[in-house]
């Protein structure tokens, strides 16, 4: 009956919190180990330097 669908409800409504929480801890403790290692290898993530868009992208040719 009813009390089922509360039971149910709460249950889920916990299970879906933990798990959150969960994700959540798991991608800060991920981003957390990824800056150590780019504050600690700085010679393998050196900054691209930057090109302009005509560079980028091929010459046009129309095709007629």
């Amino acid at each position: 009956g009813v009390h089922r669908q509360i039971l149910f409800t709460t249950v889920g409504w916990f299970a879906g919190y933990y798990l959150a929480k969960r994700m959540e801890y798991m991608h800060a403790k991920m981003d957390r180990d990824l800056s150590e290692y780019i504050r600690q290898h700085p010679e393998d993530f050196k900054a691209a330097e930057k090109r302009r868009i005509g560079e980028l992208l091929e010459d046009f040719h129309p095709i007629r």
